[in-house]
């Protein structure tokens, strides 16, 4: 059970409200073309943590901003992490059969029923972005749905899953340089938009956008380097996906260039940079000291 205050509790609260709100915003299962909306729903409420929409959510309201106008913006970047999660799973990328504990999108049902069931969920999101909450300034929705654009696009994610599939084949010359912009890109980037435009949709300003930004960029490094951790050191069973697949692919991650002792510590530094960080936001700290311990040692 969650201690209230904690991270891991703002985490379950958060993640029933942005489930009503996907429910909202996704058509109905049986809604044609139905195959398709009903595997779109599979994607999404198969489980998760909802981590990128709860960061949206608390960045959001410690600058002020009402949960119910946050909601929406949540909503579309869980659409776009989920977009992503279908897309790696395919045979041409990952080739897994698991993810959260079933079977993906592509097992459960065929193999272009996943590529649209992403493509469905990616262009839904960025409707959302740019139409929602009517009732908020144009301004801050168009800038909103430009830095996730840009966090999702070649610039983004997608350049970063290019650039770690050609680290797959061979390791580049400053593998170390490399593997961190991999990450950068291919995880920090969502997460990092995930937590300005929570600043931006509460009318935060350019100095905290900034601070957001810099403390986002430790969060994902963490989130990825914990990542590759697990990848070594979990199960199947507590992942829910394929555990050890990354050092049987080759893959460049930090335990295999650093070692798993080595990438602790250097998850530790980054973890003790983000805390420093943590101190210049409004409000006591207690929920983001506790989320940047879980990032650190989450199991899942």
């Amino acid at each position: 059970m969650s201690e209230p205050g904690s991270f891991r509790a703002y985490l379950e609260a958060a993640r029933v409200a942005v489930d009503g709100e996907l429910d909202r915003l996704l058509p109905a299962a049986g809604e044609p073309p139905a195959r398709l909306h009903e595997a779109m729903r599979y994607g999404l409420f198969v489980g998760g943590k909802r981590l990128r929409p709860a960061l949206c959510l608390l960045a959001g309201e410690l600058y002020g901003g009402d949960r119910e106008q946050l909601l929406p913006g949540a909503a579309a970047l869980e659409m776009i992490h989920t977009f992503s999660l279908i897309h790696d799973d395919l045979p041409a990328l990952d080739d897994d059969d698991l993810r959260r504990g079933r079977p993906t999108v592509h097992r459960r049902y065929d193999e272009a029923t996943a590529l649209l069931v992403g493509d469905g969920l990616l262009t839904l999101a960025l409707t959302t972005l740019v139409s929602e909450p009517p009732a908020m300034a144009a301004e801050r929705r168009l800038r909103a749905t430009r830095v996730v654009g840009r966090a999702v696009g070649t610039a983004g994610m997608i350049g970063g899953q290019m650039a770690d599939l050609e680290a797959e084949r061979s390791w580049p010359k400053a593998a170390r340089a490399a593997l961190e912009s991999i990450h950068r890109h291919k995880t920090g980037a969502l997460i990092v938009a995930s937590v300005r435009i929570g600043g931006i949709y509460a009318g935060a300003g350019e100095e905290a956008d900034r601070l957001l930004t810099t403390l986002a960029e430790r969060l994902g490094l963490m989130f990825q380097i914990r990542d590759d951790i697990l990848d070594v050191e979990g199960s199947d069973e507590t992942l829910g996906k394929t555990a050890g697949k990354d050092a049987r692919a080759h893959k460049l991650t930090y335990p295999a260039l650093l070692g798993v002792d080595e990438s602790r510590q250097l998850l530790g530094r980054i973890a003790d940079e983000a805390g420093e960080l943590a101190a210049g936001l409004p409000g006591d700290g207690g929920v983001v000291g506790s989320l940047i311990r879980f990032v650190a040692t989450r199991d899942r």
